[in-house]
């Protein structure tokens, strides 16, 4: 299930990407039958996947690896978001404490925050 279609900036400690929800998509069916909305925890991994090619594009050693979501805190869902929108992720890297890589992300929809959120992610070392 990718969750990125395009990656708009990407630096040293941050990553923007874009993505549009399509009417078909899977998630979107029965999430509500009469309105179909992107559910939160989809935005939620929309986040965790940018993050995802953050520190695979700048994990240096550790490039190599799988990324693995750990935990997400402080989770904000602001805006509705529906089919046909497309919304910008921006994830920064706000620290990191050994193996684990902090990092905060906004959702974006028409320039106005629809989820922000904090997770934390590891990288599992390749085989």
């Amino acid at each position: 299930m990718l969750l990125i279609d395009s990656i708009i900036e990407l630096g040293d400690n941050s990553i923007t990407c874009s993505k549009t929800f399509q009417p078909e998509e899977f998630f979107l069916q029965g999430h509500f039958p009469d309105r179909p909305i992107v559910p939160g925890v989809i935005l939620c991994e929309c986040a965790a996947q940018a993050g995802a090619v953050l520190l695979l594009q700048t994990g240096g050693e550790n490039s190599g690896g799988t990324p693995l979501l750990t935990r997400i805190n402080d989770v904000r869902l602001k805006q509705v978001v529906e089919p046909n929108d497309t919304v910008e992720v921006q994830v920064t890297l706000d620290e990191q404490v050994s193996t684990a890589y902090l990092m905060s992300a906004k959702v974006r929809k028409n320039g106005k925050v629809a989820a922000s959120l904090k997770f934390t992610c590891m990288i599992q070392p390749a085989e």
